[in-house]
């Protein structure tokens, strides 16, 4: 039997898997390519993979290209992510193999309160960690960009100074939720007069031209000192933040190692903590029979309910187990072979058990992949958290404020939890767990998966999904466009609609499942050079592929 191979600072033999997923019902379309292609593209929104292809045309690296789609997204689409948010980023060289976990993660400031910031009725300030995204995106051009910085920025200096269209999901967020829509000025451009914008129309933000004009000319001072992070700090300070001007200067972007999982011929590559989404994908991996796996269809009875035990598990020991690595935690003994298998033998079919309610999960972002011509890859996921973040908005700068704080685990509910030292537990300078899953397949040192996704808590179970179909030999596209299982923070069942018909949910619901179903608001994003080139962006959102040298989104 071959062995799956965990590398997390040690080498530990897990049970093999044979992860073929039956096919089921497509859920929304994606948007796929396929064809012999130099370098690939998928995202959640048109501009920015035009941009970013743009940018792998004129001889920019899979890095740059990032740089510029990131920035494009974060102007086009600020419901999901932007300047004042943060995320992840796998980086595989396409020279030496090499892969490299980036954390740009918000982090809390220095007079962070825990406690104040989890009190009824807090003020929404202290939901503002420190942004990341600047540095994060600086630190990928430094260390893998070709072109100059400044004509990364160009493309999203451009679109807010002149215009860019409303995006799909954007205009759906304004219609479907507006107690979520932005507020003030932000609020007055998408949604004036009171009335959302709809899709296609055009915004102008000229002030975040204005930003990204001095991030070009000054890197990431443009943004981390003078009139930007005085913007910046006076906002989340006017609304009850402690962050302060000094908080933002002293930003650091975190080198990690990632966790690595070899399964037959395949290497997989993950974000470690403080996401919680790689230990899920390394667990579901662990826990599946390869015979009972070529048969496992999440849309029928028994196939969801096994998944949605696995994950249940796995969430339980996020909130137990992940947090910012400086406290101390790791991961290492949750991967451990024998507590895998034992917990697979406590799944009952028949039966769900009952968890805890959880308080808080992470929520939006938005997930890209790109692929330049010498196999180099660069998969990044992005996040203000919240859609349209703390909708705090540093006006003088064009910035939409983060609140990624709230994914710290509240002291009181880990208290009550009996968990009083768990390590997601909010300190000063700490960077909350997430679940963003940013994740690079190799087989042969040949790309056979780049994929993460956006959705919140349901973004790990997605990329878990997506990555299993994958590796089963799905398409990139078949394997995105399936219906998906999850599971909420209180432990239900929670089904893309028409997944499981009424025979089904009944099923479902004599094994004790709490079935719900709602529209999919998460999507992955996936690339893959090996059996063939292959793009997909997801439909669930709206997005984009595209590979280099054909037709265009």
């Amino acid at each position: 039997m071959r062995s799956l191979l965990l590398t997390l600072g040690l080498r530990t033999a897990l049970p093999s898997l044979a992860l073929l997923l039956a096919a089921c019902a497509l859920a929304p379309p994606t948007a796929p390519a396929s064809s012999v292609a130099r370098g690939a593209v998928a995202t959640e929104t048109a501009a920015a993979t035009r941009a970013a292809l743009a940018c792998l045309d004129r001889g920019g690296s899979a890095a740059d290209a990032a740089v510029v789609a990131a920035l494009v997204a974060g102007v086009v689409s600020p419901v999901s992510s932007g300047l004042g948010g943060g995320g992840f980023a796998l980086i595989r060289e396409g020279a030496s193999g090499r892969v490299t976990a980036l954390d740009f993660r918000e982090s809390a400031p220095a007079a962070y309160d825990p406690d104040a910031a989890s009190a009824p009725q807090a003020p929404p300030g202290l939901s503002v960690g420190v942004p990341g995204e600047v540095a994060g995106l600086v630190e990928l051009h430094r260390r893998w960009g070709r072109r100059p910085w400044r004509e990364n920025v160009e493309a999203a200096r451009q679109l807010a100074t002149k215009g860019f269209e409303v995006t799909p999901h954007t205009a759906r967020f304004l219609a479907r939720v507006p107690q979520l829509r932005p507020a003030g000025t932000l609020g007055s451009l998408f949604a004036p007069g009171g009335s959302p914008l709809t899709t296609g129309a055009t915004v102008k933000i000229p002030a975040l031209g204005a930003t990204l004009e001095a991030l070009g000319e000054r890197g990431a001072a443009g943004f981390y000192e003078g009139a930007v992070a005085r913007a910046f700090v006076g906002a989340a300070r006017g609304a009850g933040s402690g962050i302060t001007e000094q908080d933002l200067a002293t930003y650091r972007v975190i080198e990690r190692a990632p966790l690595k999982a070899s399964w037959g011929e395949y290497e997989v590559h993950t974000m470690p903590p403080p996401s919680a989404g790689g230990l899920m994908l390394l667990t579901t991996l662990g826990m599946i029979d390869p015979a009972e796996a070529r048969g496992l269809d999440p849309t029928r009875p028994e196939g969801a309910h096994l998944l949605a035990e696995i994950f249940r598990g796995s969430l339980a020991d996020r909130f137990r187990h992940v947090g910012d690595p400086a406290g101390g935690a790791g991961v290492e003994a949750l991967l451990e072979p024998g507590r895998l298998a034992a917990r697979r033998r406590g799944i009952d079919p028949g039966k769900t058990r009952a968890v805890e309610a959880w308080v808080q999960e992470d929520k939006g972002t938005s997930h890209l992949v790109i692929v330049d011509g010498e196999q180099n890859v660069v998969s990044l996921t992005t996040t203000v958290n919240s859609p349209w973040g703390s909708r705090l908005y540093a006006e003088d700068a064009g910035v939409l404020l983060n609140d990624e704080l709230n994914d710290f685990l509240p002291r009181a509910r880990a208290e009550a939890l009996g968990l009083p030292g768990a390590p997601g537990v909010g300190r000063p300078g700490a960077r909350p767990p997430s679940s963003m899953t940013p994740t690079v397949v190799l087989r042969g040192g040949k790309l056979a998966l780049a994929a993460g996704g956006s959705g919140g808590m349901r973004i790990a179970t997605s990329v878990t999904q997506v990555t299993l179909g994958v590796l089963a030999g799905l398409g990139v596209d078949e394997a995105i466009r399936r219906p998906r299982v999850h599971v909420t923070p209180d432990g239900a069942l929670l089904l893309e609609p028409g997944a499981v018909g009424p025979e089904g949910r009944a099923d479902l619901e004599r094994r004790g499942e709490r079935v719900k179903e709602e529209e999919a608001m998460n999507a992955v994003q996936g690339v893959r050079l090996w059996p063939a080139p292959e793009a997909a962006a997801d439909g669930r959102k709206f997005g984009k592929a595209a590979l280099q040298g054909s037709s265009g989104p």
